[in-house]
């Protein structure tokens, strides 16, 4: 499956869409360049959650954890040296806790459980706010999308991407 976001609130509106859609402990792996919208999709699927704390990357610290409807641990692996660091701060222990949200996921592929979400995001070098955002929507979460066409209506900025939709303006 995959969206257009034309804009920084489109991106986190789809987080959160999804946010509202996770009723058990998941992991949702997030990777793209820097600056790509990583964190703004966390901070929108966290709002999802119920999250009230403000959710910044976790670059140094590794993870972050935050109270919401089920908790969130919101991981950055952009400076993991290797799969050992992610189990030298309790992987392993964050599974099945709540929601593992992973900025830079593919960093430690492997690691990731089986039922991992992945949504992969790509900045469009020709437009600066457009983002393509991709996952496989054969998952347990289906179609994330906060409405068929976005939240802007069927012209609005934000457009689900399929093989009977018509991408939008």
């Amino acid at each position: 499956m995959r969206y257009i976001s034309m804009s920084e609130r489109d991106t986190e509106a789809l987080g959160e869409a999804l946010g509202r859609k996770i009723s058990t402990p998941s992991v949702v792996a997030l990777s793209g360049d820097l600056g790509a919208g990583k964190t703004v999709f966390a901070r929108g699927l966290a709002r999802g959650l119920g999250v009230d704390s403000p959710v910044t990357s976790p670059t140094f610290a590794l993870v972050h954890e935050h109270r919401g409807r089920l908790p969130l641990f919101h991981f950055d692996l952009y400076r993991l040296d290797g799969p050992q660091d992610l189990f030298d701060i309790g992987w392993d222990d964050y599974l099945g806790g709540g929601v593992c949200v992973v900025e830079w996921g593919d960093r430690a592929a492997g690691e990731m459980p089986p039922g991992t979400l992945t949504i992969t995001i790509e900045a469009d070098p020709e437009k600066t706010d457009r983002r393509y955002i991709t996952y496989d929507h054969n998952g347990p979460y289906g179609h994330i999308g906060p409405e068929p066409h976005g939240p802007h209506g069927p012209h609005g900025s934000f457009d689900h991407v399929g093989p009977y939709d018509h991408v939008g303006p």
